[in-house]
């Protein structure tokens, strides 16, 4: 080992000695790579398998050490938390006052030493206008990187909101009623849409066509005519979506694949990618394709430890498949079971479906026995609540909300072509010849499932898994597959519940 892969290896071990932290096996093999990465200005990817409460550590200890100033993107939720937790301990046991910047700071970032965290959409703000100081090789580490897709797409997504026609209709008044007839138009077309669950709705032909017409006639900078710019570019995804209370309307402009947009990126400053689940493969392959990582670069993959860190999965053979009219009383009637097993712990309970109204009926059945501990999609929710959430919901929340004792899967999160966007880009797929259920809907929720269950492994929680096609469809195997380690069962062990 060279002198900062030593050193770090060196102190990391001693602090977690000293400290006594929750052990996590692969502490010091992570911090090494993150040392080589930042010593030799190489690019890795580190699927951790854990959440950052645990690996943190790892990639903090060699940027706390190194010599040369280093990048850190994190959400602002998650830079509070290093800034308030893991930061000072590192520092108080290195006895080091390396400087920590945050972008709030005034500062340019080719020149600035120690530690620079900025958020994901400052990152890519600077990092995509392609300024002078965007081209140094600044390495860059990037936390939660499982969101960096999702971070792109919002970034690049251009919104025209009701007040925008407002705002139109005083900077062209020459154009006045052009503008009213337009915002009549879309407003009685896309208001007279069939309901879907999703409140989404894909922008047809001829209301494309309306919009670049207007775009056309209208010049000079205004809000439209940077959403018109965004939505003329290749391989864009245009949508409305709906206030109900408002009886309103706003359109959306968005990219169907993000790859080309951050491959630039990559060719200018290494980076070390961290996030808990990137993707299904050792190699990444697939979450390399959806970032436009082409460039050779180390991949590496972090297993649970199967003695401490598997989590009891419950699979019941032969339920009905979710699309029969017997799924949903079958269905609850499993859920009822279960609640009630370990209704009598003040831990909490979460039960996850993405279908709008089995979330309803689901959250109707059982706050007739239980009452007000039964929540639809609420955080302000007791130590021993029963909580009834969307997929997403519960991903963007659960840092917020107790650990569960049981997880109980309802249906699997796999995305659903109802949903307009869903559908919009597997069309997108289906036109480059790629296979969209297993290159898109398939690792979408193989990564998902990956994901929510992490903060069980440490406590050794129940999963329990109602949608049978993980027993009876081809990719079932690969969705078990992914949430090894696991004990499993396929009948009621009251002691699962016991403890």
């Amino acid at each position: 080992m060279t002198i900062l892969e030593a050193e770090v290896h060196a102190s990391l071990r001693a602090f977690l000695r000293q400290q006594g932290l929750p052990s996590w096996d692969h502490h010091l093999s992570m911090a090494r790579l993150v040392s080589r990465g930042l010593r030799l200005g190489r690019s890795a990817i580190i699927q951790t398998g854990s959440t950052v409460s645990c690996y943190g550590y790892s990639y903090l200890m060699p940027a706390l050490l190194s010599a040369h100033p280093v990048l850190l993107v994190a959400s602002s939720t998650l830079q509070k938390k290093l800034l308030t937790g893991i930061i000072p301990r590192l520092q108080e046991w290195l006895k080091t006052d390396q400087v920590i910047h945050t972008e709030d700071e005034k500062l340019t970032w080719d020149n600035f030493e120690g530690i620079l965290m900025v958020s994901p959409q400052t990152w890519l703000s600077t990092r995509l206008k392609k300024n002078s100081y965007s081209l140094l090789k600044i390495p860059t580490l990037i936390d939660n990187a499982d969101e960096l897709e999702h971070w792109t797409r919002e970034y690049y997504t251009n919104t025209l909101r009701p007040h925008h026609w407002q705002q139109l209709q005083k900077k062209y008044s020459a154009y006045g009623n052009l503008i009213q007839e337009v915002r009549l138009y879309l407003t009685k077309k896309i208001l007279s849409r069939s309901i879907n669950p999703y409140r989404c709705y894909l922008l047809s032909q001829e209301e494309h066509k309306t919009l670049q017409h207007l775009g056309e006639v209208l010049t000079g900078e205004s809000s439209f005519k940077q959403f018109w710019g965004k939505m003329s570019m290749q391989s864009q995804l245009l949508w409305a979506s709906i206030d109900d209370d408002a009886k309103d309307f706003s359109l959306h402009s968005s990219p169907l694949e993000v790859g080309s947009l951050l491959q630039p990126i990559w060719q200018r400053s290494p980076v070390v990618l961290m996030g808990g689940v990137l993707d299904s493969d050792k190699i990444a392959a697939t979450y390399r394709d959806s970032i436009g990582f082409t460039n050779n670069i180390l991949c590496l993959r972090f297993s649970p430890n199967r003695q401490n860190e598997f989590i009891k999965l419950y699979i019941r053979d032969r339920l009905p498949m979710p699309n029969t009219p017997e799924f949903q009383g079958v269905m609850l009637d499993q859920v009822h079971r279960l609640v009630t097993l370990c209704c009598h712990r003040s831990q909490l309970i979460i039960i996850l479906t993405d279908d709008v109204p089995l979330k309803a009926r689901i959250g109707t059945a059982l706050a007739a026995e239980f009452g007000s501990r039964v929540q639809v999609e609420k955080t302000q929710i007791p130590n021993n609540g029963i909580l009834i959430s969307g997929w997403d919901f519960w991903y963007h929340n659960n840092e917020t909300l107790p650990i569960p004792q049981l997880l109980v899967i309802a249906t699997l999160p796999i995305p659903s072509l109802e949903n307009p966007l869903v559908a919009a880009r597997v069309s997108f797929y289906k036109k480059q010849h790629k296979d969209w259920f297993r290159f898109y809907l398939l690792p979408t929720a193989i990564k998902i499932i990956q994901r929510v269950v992490m903060p069980l492994r440490e406590p050794q929680g129940v999963v329990a898994i109602l949608d049978n096609r993980v027993n009876y469809r081809s990719y079932g195997s690969r969705i078990l597959t992914a949430l090894e380690p696991f004990a499993k069962i396929n009948y009621l062990d009251v002691s699962w519940f016991q403890h």
